[in-house]
């Protein structure tokens, strides 16, 4: 049976999965920062984990503004806006240099800098923080996900914007990504007023 990779849609919960991917693990400061950039930038995780530093920080070790790559899935063109995620990023620069971890990629393996670390070793992590948490829905598609999720809720339900931040070419495809299914179309319903 296949794993159902659900959207974090209480902020608690959220909030405990963030500090457990950063306290929980060796290289917690790179887990979180993962997961973050992927919930900003609502990027695939095979994307994310392909990510250089050059593609993040200028040569004055700023944090761009915005970074520009081709999905590697779908190989559309895909603008990346860094900015909600700027401190989380510089943060994890000086992590880096406290660890003096040379590596072309952003997110280098802890055992072989040279190479990023893999889909397989993100999923093994968010599968410990799951069991941690006893979460029985985290995957490595969470924290894009989640982000979709909170942009459209914050966005008072922008299901275009939604769509195009997730480089989706149907509604129907971006809503059951979201995972709204029944009981959580019928939740918001109740909360509006038909006069």
């Amino acid at each position: 049976m296949e794993q159902k990779v659900l959207p974090i849609k209480d902020s608690n919960v959220l909030i405990k999965v963030q500090r457990c991917l950063q306290e929980d693990f060796k290289a917690g400061c790179r887990n979180y920062t993962i997961f973050q950039v992927g919930k900003a930038t609502l990027l695939r995780v095979s994307d994310i984990l392909r990510l250089k530093r050059v593609d993040v920080f200028d040569d004055q070790r700023n944090v761009r503004q915005n970074t520009f790559l081709h999905d590697h899935k779908t190989g559309k063109a895909n603008r990346l806006y860094l900015k909600p995620v700027t401190g989380d990023l510089l943060a994890y620069q000086n992590w880096l240099r406290q660890e003096n971890l040379v590596s072309p990629w952003l997110f280098p393996s802890i055992q072989h800098p040279d190479q990023h670390i893999t889909e397989k070793q993100f999923y093994k992590i968010m599968a410990k923080v799951g069991d941690l948490l006893d979460l029985d829905y985290l995957g490595t598609h969470t924290m894009r996900k989640t982000g979709a999720y909170r942009v459209y809720v914050q966005s008072n339900y922008n299901i275009g914007l939604v769509m195009h931040l997730l480089n989706h070419s149907s509604e129907a495809m971006t809503l059951a990504y979201l995972g709204l299914d029944q009981a959580s179309t019928e939740e918001m319903l109740d909360n509006i007023d038909f006069g």
